[in-house]
This record gives C-alpha cells, sequence and structure tokens, in this order.
C-alpha cells in the first residue's frame, strides 16, 4: 500500500508541472496533519516549492537555458487562491497599470480587490498578494479589458492622464471591440466612460 507521501508525489505528478495546489487538495489520502507533514518532506526533498504558507508548487523546469526552477507568476498564485475559494478578483493600482503597459514598474505588493476573504499572502523577499474585499458591483464586469483599464485609470487619477498614458491605453482599447468594452459602461465613472467612448473615435 502506498504511503501518504507517495499518494500525493503522484496526484501531484499527474496535474503537471507549473500546477499549484494546497493541502486541501489531498485530504483524501489522509488526515490533515499527515497532508502537511508529507508536503513539508516533498519540499526537503526538492520535489516541490513552497512559495507561501500552505501554498506549493510542482515547478516548471527550464532544461533550455538552464535556468532551472520556473516559479509561479504572481497572477497565477493569485487566481489559483481565488479558484480555490470560489472568489472573484480583479487586479488594482500599479499592477493593474503594469498589465496595461502604462507603467514599467511592478509592485512588490500585488493588490487584488476581492468579494472573497480579505487576506495577505506572504511570498518571501519582500513579495506578496493582498486581497481587499469590495463590493459585488466593482466585480460585476463582463468584459476583463474594461474592468483593467478602469482600475488602472482609476489609479492613475483624472487629472494625471498624460498624453503618453492616453496613447497607451487607447491602442490597447483597439485591440477589443467597442460594444463589448461599452456593455460595462455603467460601472465605470463618467470620466472613464467618456476617456474610453472618445479613444474609440
Amino acid at each position: 500500500m502506498a504511503s501518504i507521501e507517495d499518494s500525493i508525489l503522484t496526484a501531484i505528478k499527474a496535474k503537471g508541472r507549473g500546477s499549484i495546489f494546497f493541502p486541501s487538495d489531498f485530504t483524501s489520502y489522509g488526515e490533515v496533519k499527515a497532508v502537511g507533514k508529507s508536503l513539508e518532506r516533498l519540499t526537503a526533498k526538492a520535489d516541490i516549492i513552497r512559495l507561501a504558507r500552505g501554498i506549493y508548487s510542482y515547478p516548471e523546469i527550464d532544461t533550455v537555458l538552464g535556468l532551472g526552477i520556473l516559479m509561479p507568476s504572481i497572477e497565477q498564485i493569485a487566481e489559483t487562491i481565488a479558484r480555490r475559494d470560489k472568489a472573484r478578483i480583479v487586479p488594482t493600482g500599479i499592477y493593474a497599470m503594469n498589465k496595461l503597459g502604462i507603467s514599467t514598474q511592478v509592485p512588490m505588493n500585488v493588490v487584488y480587490l476581492t468579494d472573497g476573504a480579505p487576506r495577505k499572502v506572504s511570498l518571501g523577499n519582500g513579495r506578496s498578494i493582498q486581497f481587499k474585499y469590495t463590493t459585488p458591483k466593482n466585480l460585476s464586469f463582463t468584459n476583463p479589458l474594461a474592468m483593467l483599464v478602469t482600475f488602472a485609470l482609476k489609479e492613475v487619477g483624472k487629472d494625471n492622464v498624460t498624453g503618453d498614458i492616453a496613447k497607451q491605453i487607447k491602442n490597447v482599447l483597439q485591440k477589443e471591440q467597442k460594444e463589448n468594452v461599452l456593455a460595462d459602461e455603467a460601472l465605470m465613472p463618467a470620466w472613464i466612460r467618456t476617456f474610453i467612448r472618445q479613444a474609440y473615435e
């Protein structure tokens, strides 16, 4: 009979390289404490890596350039947590600006709005993911780009939208159908609604 540790490792390998998982994914193999100990041992053997407290990964390995272990992105980690919690999330602030290409700054503390539980996940090396609770209305967008542009522009502020920022956002918006983006205009502040309409003129 396979040990809990062996059973968990088999299940992890079945998930494939790059997968992110939690102790709760393996409670069918044993008690929570035993699962936790098994994951600790697999981490010590370098079969898996620990991303944060209670969050692990079976990482991708770069053999072409010899870079070794490829860590999952903050976005991948955040989205996996959201799926587990059956919560919706949206990037805000500097990170939203970065995703749109209007900021090259990569924040150490990435903030997401969520309709799930508020929390902060420490990833080590000063990096963290913070989930801030918001009203469901803020997460009711049907178009991901409309949502991203809205929160990025909120971070920039109405009076701080430079010509370069406006040009960059307009270039991004041109890749999406106007009607798809404006389907969410009721959720946008008036000035952002006007900005987006003008971007398509």
